[in-house]
């Protein structure tokens, strides 16, 4: 009946959305971004998910060298001589009296540890920018233009940018297409014509380092290729190879040029030259296998308009321009920004990596644990698709994951904490001992039944809900003299702030462990199969969630919690806010939000946790302070000109899926509220206006 009423409910959503009494258009075009300088550390994008391009204050990357990344560019750089992947050795750590071997550094081999932590990583496709010339010859720089103005379309996808260099006015427009990694560019400027305006595509070699705005080196031009492959009919094919990692870089141009290599000081740079014309337009394409088309600028153009409409018009939207609250603005530009930014950077084929596709953070790997805050929106909003390509990586993982849990004696699947596009962990204590990404699985699972309540979802989630569950029993260390099942030690919590050679049932993580065992019994009753026996024991003897002087703790035992420990994650407060709340007791959990509203030191937390922490205040029935923190000062959760949030590694795009998530769940509600908006406030200080989103779990 349940899954009858939300099928039901969901089909009028769509209908309230088709009645459209949202103009979706006008509230878009309201937070057009408009800039009139680069923010060296903030580019504009465009991007389709896959393929994300950034560019300065000039449309390209001509005086910043932003960043072209794609879910596919990733690199190795050569093993150290006679070293293998198959030789590091993991540490054993003894876990109530059993061995177990861990992904964590091995001190007896440094130097293959450090290489497993920074291999692989994703590398910059290559930059592409303007030649300026000023009328003596020399090349512009940055401060020589006037009158910049750039203004992002968010509506088209399409980037308009403005300069004058010395009295003459330039026009750029940048785009990407939809389902290619192509960049569509057309400048038109005297410029042009007088030969003062040419395009430049320069290579770098991949970087060893992690957390770069800019990624990649221009100064070992020895260690890399970039060949012409063909030339003809205003076409051009680079081959470009980089250790063991080779891909093609195409133009076409639709206005008459040439294209040369540039310079003799360098192998890697190249230039497109416009004859007799005031506009450029060109098209660059990426990809792991020659093109053999590349399409027009116009078609990108268009597709790019053609996408984002219906992006726009898709799903959920909400309006809160009928606000008293002088904050409406601010809000609802965070929330439009965000929407761009995620789907430019984070609705590809892989789980995204906490900068997207801006820059590397962590060596541009994903973070299993983090896949919840960048996606979960996307179920909310009613575009599923968008997070479902991604989750493939559970059934591409399996495999690698029952290896890792059977290497360390237990039953089931183990997910790793921090890996690329395939299964290895970068070795460190907190990704080996982490655990509360083990669920998230479930949870998605459930996204996709409420979406779509067929058995063929039911079977399609089955091994991996089965293989999570068997984990997730096994891993609980039975307490016999308390007759109880216990996590940890070993174990790194949410907050990452403990010792987790002696940190025991951490209250998230407790919480998540009952929601996910629960959840995979229930699906083993809609498939008609016998739920494990295991699982119900555990599920029934598990710790309760730690409780000291009437509040929750982080974790049990902990000593001197409000004054040493009321920093990083409050995520404690995540069991009922961000989780639905099982074995948790409201009273005792709207005391702790009260605590952690008055004690946390919020200028030394992370951009999700604000958002976290609405949630768990819209279930306590306080939608005013449930707003308050989606509105934070601190500077942990800021959206600049461009939507970029800071909240960790800049830019950190889980404050962005999380603020999404929060005001999805505030507009819709949850599994038992009631009302409409019941997580903004009713006393008239904010008018909401909602369509097609759809309640949390």
């Amino acid at each position: 009946m349940y899954h009858l009423f939300s099928l039901v409910g969901i089909l009028l959503l769509f209908a309230t959305c088709n009645q459209s009494h949202i103009d979706r258009k006008v509230l878009v075009d309201r937070h057009r971004i408009v800039t009139t300088k680069t923010n060296p550390v903030s580019p504009a994008q465009v991007g389709n998910g896959e393929f994300a391009f950034g560019v300065d204050i000039t449309g390209l990357q001509t005086f910043v060298p932003f960043n072209t990344m794609a879910q596919w560019s990733w690199h190795s750089f050569p093993l150290p001589d006679g070293m293998h992947v198959e030789d590091f050795e993991k540490p054993v750590i003894d876990t109530y009296g059993k061995p177990v071997p861990y992904d964590i550094p091995n001190p007896r081999q440094p130097e293959l540890s450090n290489w497993l932590a920074a291999n692989p990583h994703r590398f910059n496709l290559g930059r592409i920018g303007f030649r300026l010339l000023r009328p003596d010859g020399s090349e512009a720089v940055a401060e020589d233009l006037s009158d910049t103005r750039q203004e992002v379309d968010m509506w088209t996808g399409i980037i308009h940018s403005f300069f004058i260099l010395d009295g003459i006015p330039v026009s750029v427009k940048t785009a990407c297409h939809p389902s290619l990694d192509a960049v569509g560019v057309t400048v038109e400027s005297q410029l042009v014509r007088e030969g003062k305006l040419t395009v430049f595509l320069d290579f770098p070699y991949a970087e060893d380092g992690q957390m770069n705005d800019y990624v990649g080196t221009y100064d070992r031009p020895e260690a890399h290729r970039s060949v012409i492959k063909e030339q003809k009919d205003k076409t051009v094919s680079i081959a470009r190879e980089m250790d063991d990692v080779s891909y093609y870089t195409s133009l076409h141009w639709d206005t008459p040029a040439s294209f040369i290599k540039s310079g003799a000081d360098s192998s890697h740079r190249f230039e497109l030259r416009p004859e007799n014309t005031e506009k450029l337009s060109f098209t660059c394409l990426f990809s792991r296998k020659k093109a053999d088309d590349i399409p027009v600028v116009a078609d990108v153009f268009d597709e790019s308009a053609r996408e984002w409409q219906s992006f726009w018009q898709s799903g959920a939207v909400i309006d809160l321009s009928g606000s008293k609250d002088p904050r409406w603005k601010e809000l609802e530009r965070r929330i439009v920004l965000s929407q761009y930014l995620m789907k430019v950077n984070e609705a590809g084929s892989l789980p995204p990596q906490e900068s997207g596709l801006v820059n590397n953070g962590w060596y541009g790997r994903f973070h299993f644990e983090m896949i919840w805050w960048h996606g979960v929106h996307y179920a909310l909003w009613n575009r599923w698709p968008l997070l479902e390509k991604s989750l493939t990586v559970y059934q591409n993982y399996l495999s690698t994951s029952r290896e890792r849990a059977g290497r360390q004696g237990y039953k089931g699947a183990r997910w790793p904490k921090c890996t690329a596009d395939f299964d290895r962990e970068w070795p460190h204590i907190i990704h080996a001992t982490l655990i509360w990404q083990q669920p998230h699985p479930i949870y998605f699972a459930d996204l996709d039944y409420r979406l779509h309540p067929t058995r063929e979802t039911l079977e399609k989630w089955e091994p991996i809900i089965t293989a999570t569950a068997d984990f997730m029993a096994d891993y609980a260390h039975y307490d016999e003299a308390q007759d109880r099942y216990v996590l940890g030690p070993p174990v790194f919590i949410v907050s990452e702030n403990t010792v987790p050679e002696t940190t025991i049932n951490p209250a998230f993580e407790l919480g998540y462990w009952r929601y996910g065992l629960r959840m995979a019994a229930e699906w083993r009753k809609r498939l008609s199969l016998p739920v494990d026996a295991k699982w119900e024991d555990v599920l029934a003897k598990l710790a309760s969630l730690p409780v000291e002087d009437g509040l929750y703790v982080t974790h049990e035992g902990i000593r001197n919690m409000w004054s040493d420990f009321a920093f990083e994650h409050p995520a404690l407060i995540g069991t009922y806010g961000m989780l639905p709340g099982d074995g948790v007791d409201a009273e005792i959990l709207a005391r702790t939000l009260d605590k952690i509203t008055s004690t946390w030191n919020f200028d030394r937390t992370w951009g999700w946790d604000f958002p976290m922490l609405a949630m768990a205040a819209a279930r306590c029935g306080k939608p005013e302070q449930a707003v308050d923190f989606l509105l934070h000062p601190a500077g942990g959760f800021q959206f600049d000109e461009h939507g970029l949030a800071t909240g960790g590694p800049f830019p950190y795009l889980p404050s962005n899926g999380a603020l999404l998530t929060a005001v999805a769940m505030m507009a819709a509600g949850w599994d038992g509220s009631t009302g409409e908006t019941p997580g903004f406030p009713c006393d008239g200080s904010w008018v909401v206006k909602t369509e097609g989103f759809l309640p949390m779990p």
